[in-house]
Order: structure tokens, then C-alpha cells, then sequence
């Protein structure tokens, strides 16, 4: 079965129980229209998702050659390299991008999804926010086609490109047991978006499993933090304020961003990396080689995901039914000199 057709005025009119010209004169001139006139088509417009003005008549002719790209959080360089591999697919398909960024407030993706829809655009491709998934459907349902990236979707009309962000969690927890740490921390706040959740989870399964198949008793403590340097900087503060025997030996953090700023934190009062603490980033951005300890580090591979929900929207709109429409690719651990066995107590105190 093939996508939705696009709405039209007329299924907007047919559902708000007015005519035609009524819709055109509520896009066009608000002011002849009646308050529940009004009211009435803008409810049914937000209901089907209708694509305003002239870009339904544009991308119905086929006249299009533009996608938009619409980014969670440009800050961090793991969704420049998804970027890259848009342009870069979307580029060798004949295809333009539009981009733009969130920042990961909710509003400004409404407000962005809206303008990319109503817009001449011929599909989008999104890093979304978790709470914004009803959007996403009504865009769906205006028949504007949308590839959802980093969440796992299903569905026959749906297509999404993410990664097992479980599986990471837990080869980053089964690294550091695996080196005989036995007090864990994960550093990131799992509310802030569902792929930290994930990976929160894989730590969780990792401990909970070694609990239980090894008889080994591993503490896990979570701190909750914003997902920038800044944050990390202020746990590795805490953290380096412990006392040695309640401080974790060993640390993963939601993504590497965070580990750079404990890291700097730790290095700042004196705690060696990873004599006293080993850590473990998430995403192996740019610089995570770099740093003056490398970063061990859970591998995404964002620039294949971007390639990929290109190739999916340019198939799509080629008239062709993308194979696979749903894809999960696997992380891949990437161990550097930053964590390694725990160090015995010494009754030296650190710098």
C-alpha cells in the first residue's frame, strides 16, 4: 500500500462542515471570517495536517527538489556528521536540504515543522523531541513524507533510522565490570531524551546481570545532568570533592560532550584519568582522539545514519517503497586510554 495522498481545501472544508472558499479566506483573509468559522477549519487543519498556501500545488507537480532537515541539538558535532551525510546522499540525488535546529526546546520544533510543511519542501527528515511525536503524525497525514532519526519507529507508513542505544549502554557497563570496577556511575539525565534513556537501561542490564550470572555486587549510582560540557564539569566537581572510598571508580557518561567536561573537572583537582577514576564517553565525536587523555568511547555511526534516511526519503519520493523502511544500527565499543583496572586505595591523597 502506498502513502497517504496529500490533503486538500477540500477534505479541510469537508471536515470543518464549510465550504471551500470559507478555508481559502481563513489562510488568506482571517478577518471576513466568523470567530467559529475560524475556529472550526483551524481545528480541522491542525486534525489532517494540511499543507498551506501554494506548496501542496508545487509538490503535487512534482516541482519540488528540497528537503528539510530539522536537528535536535546542532551543539553537538555526533548530529553535524548526520547533517553531513544528508547533504552529502541528498546532493548525489539531485536533491537541496533546508537545515535548522531545535535546540532541543519544544516550541521551536513546532514552529520549525510547521514552516518546513507549509513550505515547498518535498519530505523532511527530523531529529526530534520526544514530546513532539503527534506532530510528526499530522505531517505524516498532510502526506508531506518524514524519516525520523535516532528513534526506533514501526509502522508500514513510517521510516526511521536509529541505533540500539540499550546494546551501548551495556557494552559501556560490561567494559568497565569486565575491568573489575565495582562502583559504577552513569552521568546524564534520562529524561532529557529517549536515547539517554536507552543507554541509562543497557548500564541497568549490565548490572543487574552481572548481579544475578556472577554473584558479583555492583553499586550504581546516577547523576543527572544536562547534556553539554558545562554539566559534565560540574559532576566532575562533585565527584572530585569525594572522599576516595565513596567516589566511583569508574564513570559513563550519556554522551562524550559530558565526558570531556568531567574529564577537565577531575584533571583540574589533581585525579588522574584513569589511575583514579576511569571514564567512558558515548557518540566518539570529533576530538574525543584528541583530548590529552583519549576518550574511550560507545561508536555511532551518525554519518551512515544520515546517508541512510536520505536514501529512504529520495527513494520515497522517487514513487519507490524504501527497503528496509526501518533501520537499527549497531555501536561499536572503542577503547582508548582512558579506562583501565582500578587502582588500589592508597593512603595518598591525590593533588
Amino acid at each position: 500500500m502506498g502513502s497517504p495522498g496529500r490533503v486538500g481545501i477540500k477534505d479541510v472544508a469537508r471536515l470543518a462542515h464549510v465550504s471551500q472558499g470559507t478555508v481559502s479566506n481563513v489562510l488568506n483573509h482571517p478577518d471576513r471570517v466568523s470567530q467559529a468559522r475560524r475556529e472550526a477549519v483551524e481545528q480541522a487543519i491542525e486534525t489532517l495536517g494540511f499543507v498551506r498556501h501554494e506548496a501542496a500545488r508545487h509538490l503535487r507537480a512534482g516541482h519540488s527538489s528540497t528537503v528539510g532537515l530539522l536537528l535536535l541539538d546542532a551543539w553537538n558535532p555526533g548530529f553535524i556528521d548526520v547533517a553531513r551525510g544528508v547533504e552529502d546522499m541528498t546532493s548525489a540525488r539531485g536533491l537541496a536540504v533546508m537545515i535548522s535546529n531545535s535546540g532541543r526546546d519544544i516550541e521551536r520544533e513546532k514552529t520549525y515543522l510547521r514552516l518546513f510543511s507549509e513550505g515547498r519542501v518535498a519530505g523532511l527528515i527530523v531529529v526530534p523531541h520526544d514530546e513532539f511525536a503527534d506532530g510528526l503524525h499530522r505531517i505524516r497525514a498532510g502526506g508531506v513524507p518524514v524519516v525520523v532519526v535516532d528513534r526506533a519507529e514501526t509502522g508500514e507508513h513510517r521510516m526511521s533510522v536509529a541505533v540500539n542505544d540499550v546494546a551501548g549502554g551495556e557494552l559501556a557497563a560490561r567494559h568497565l565490570i569486565g575491568l573489575g570496577h565495582r562502583h559504577l556511575a552513569f552521568v546524564g539525565d534520562e529524561g532529557a531524551a529517549k536515547p539517554v534513556h536507552d543507554r541509562l537501561t543497557g548500564v541497568r542490564k549490565a548490572v543487574a546481570e552481572t548481579r544475578t550470572e556472577a554473584n558479583v555486587e555492583i553499586r550504581l549510582d546516577v547523576l543527572p545532568a544536562d547534556l553539554t560540557a558545562d554539566a559534565g564539569r560540574t559532576v566532575g566537581e562533585q565527584l572530585a570533592a569525594m572522599p576516595p572510598g565513596e567516589r566511583p571508580t569508574a564513570v559513563t557518561a550519556a554522551i562524550d560532550l559530558l565526558a570531556f567536561g568531567v574529564l577537565q573537572a577531575l584533571l583540574q583537582h589533581g585525579l588522574r584519568v584513569p589511575e583514579h577514576m576511569s571514564l567512558v564517553g558515548y557518540d566518539d565525536i570529533p576530538f574525543t582522539r584528541q583530548l590529552s587523555v583519549p576518550l574511550t568511547t560507545i561508536r555511532r555511526p551518525h554519518y551512515d545514519m544520515g546517508t541512510t534516511a536520505a536514501e529512504m526519503l529520495a527513494t520515497t519520493l522517487s514513487g519507490k517503497p524504501p527497503q528496509p523502511r526501518h533501520v537499527v544500527f549497531e555501536p561499536e565499543l572503542v577503547v582508548r586510554d582512558s579506562t583501565s583496572r582500578p587502582s588500589k586505595p592508597s593512603r595518598r591523597k591525590p593533588r
